[in-house]
């Protein structure tokens, strides 16, 4: 009798997960849809956190019955590994990470414009390519993550500001992300670049250079090792500090928006030029796009301010103080026009083949 009863209960829930999936599949395009679903399969590469990327990918297969492979890459894998196979993608659609290395890869022909209808809902044009090559899903504000239990057992105050981190007394406690595979790191190239000019910029960095102990493969990994003391200060954004925080635990970290002001990131999707399922894509945006997928972040672990008008956002980030405002007036164009170059430039002003480069 408990067996039936467990396999009837079963067969409701399985109902009632297919209505929903059906009642917010019907908010979405039905001619898309039908394409879509006649392509039967979308590849995603993710640029977001694991667990949240999982469950974008989950719920749209859930809604639209479209089989979705998905895989985790950093902003810099994804968009090396798209000029690598140079308009014949081995994925669809690339879901979340800072907008540089989208730029990139749209300055050289490597993204699909689609004018999706979705996008009347994002809060200003800032969080678009004005080509349709690429949409804004949300925002988040670098800053530092400090350990204030190791700063306190040092004897150290913590850092308010950018010029604070080239202070001796930090020398070897600092982690940062890869120039080279890190959207992030390259958000902090044009940051100091915008803030301080072109020569003073690449010197910050260069200064930089003689305090940090890491550079990570991800842009979140500096986060992830704050709690544990393994990274007394690391230089990211305060949503990955949230995620420490609030999900495991680390009562110990702080959160830094530099005194002097700082910038943010557009958190980003977009189609990859020649995808083998194109409308699959297409409805991807749509989805992207949707309070059905970004109210998801802050279940999973990701708490970034949202930029569509008809989402909730998340309560977390708002808690921690964290004001979306309150942010540089950040230059995309030029970002977009020279970051290839500036990487270069910062590269060599560091000698960037020795050890130091290689990610962990």
């Amino acid at each position: 009798m408990k067996k039936l009863i467990s396999i009837l209960l079963s067969a409701m829930m399985l109902i009632c997960c297919a209505s929903f999936a059906s009642a917010d599949a019907a908010d979405f395009d039905a001619d898309l849809v039908a394409a879509a679903k006649a392509e039967g399969a979308l590849i995603v590469y993710g640029s977001c956190e694991e667990e949240y990327l999982s469950a974008a990918c989950e719920k749209f297969q859930s809604m639209f019955g479209i089989k979705v492979q998905y895989q985790r890459l950093s902003t810099g894998e994804v968009q090396a590994k798209i000029e690598e196979e140079a308009g014949n993608p081995s994925a669809d659609v690339w879901f979340g990470g800072t907008t540089d290395p989208y730029n990139v890869c749209a300055a050289e022909g490597l993204l699909e414009a689609y004018e999706a209808k979705n996008a009347a809902h994002l809060l200003s044009a800032a969080y678009r390519d004005a080509n349709g090559c690429w949409y804004g899903i949300y925002k988040g504000i670098l800053g530092f993550m400090v350990n204030t239990e190791e700063l306190e057992r040092m004897g150290l105050p913590i850092p308010q500001d950018w010029p604070d981190l080239l202070k001796e007394e930090y020398k070897g406690l600092i982690w940062l992300s890869n120039y080279n595979t890190a959207g992030t790191a390259k958000l902090v190239i044009n940051t100091m670049i915008q803030k301080y000019g072109h020569d003073e910029g690449i010197k910050f960095l260069k200064d930089l250079d003689q305090n940090i102990e890491v550079y990570t493969k991800s842009g979140s990994g500096p986060s992830k090792n704050v709690g544990t003391g393994e990274c007394v200060i690391g230089i990211g954004f305060l949503h990955d500090g949230i995620t420490q925080i609030v999900d495991n635990g680390y009562d110990n970290i702080g959160l830094v928006v530099p005194s002097s002001g700082t910038s943010f990131e557009i958190g980003a999707t977009a189609i990859f030029k020649g995808a083998a399922h194109m409308n699959a894509a297409k409805l991807w945006i749509e989805y992207a796009l949707s309070p059905d997928c970004v109210e998801q972040a802050d279940e999973f672990g990701s708490y970034q301010f949202l930029v569509i008008d008809n989402a909730e956002q998340p309560a977390q980030a708002a808690e921690f103080g964290l004001d979306p405002e309150n942010v540089m007036d950040y230059d995309f164009e030029d970002a977009k026009l020279n970051i290839t170059t500036y990487i270069a430039e910062v590269m060599e002003a560091l000698g960037g083949g020795d050890d130091r480069f290689q990610t962990k």
